[in-house]
């Protein structure tokens, strides 16, 4: 139960986030929108870890790694 409630919040955010971009309402290079995917993803990931479903597993993770590279990159731009 408690899974399925994080899959669900992670789910959300990944909408809301893609939702926001396509009625331009958010940039996808914004660190808004790659915070959102990031969380969306672990929320995902942690979710399909627990229910040991290895393709969810591994495009979750795969999300995860690239939101955080996204964000990394722009937080980068951001000090410099």
């Amino acid at each position: 139960m408690v899974y399925q409630l994080i899959s669900l919040i992670g789910a959300i955010l990944i909408l809301f986030a893609f939702a926001a971009v396509q009625m331009r309402r958010m940039e996808s290079h914004s660190l808004s929108y790659q915070s959102l995917n990031l969380a969306g993803g672990v929320c995902l990931c942690v979710a399909a870890i627990a229910a040991l479903q290895y393709g969810f597993i591994l495009l979750e993770g795969s999300w995860t790694v690239l939101s955080a590279h996204g964000l990394w990159r722009i937080l980068r731009n951001v000090s410099s």
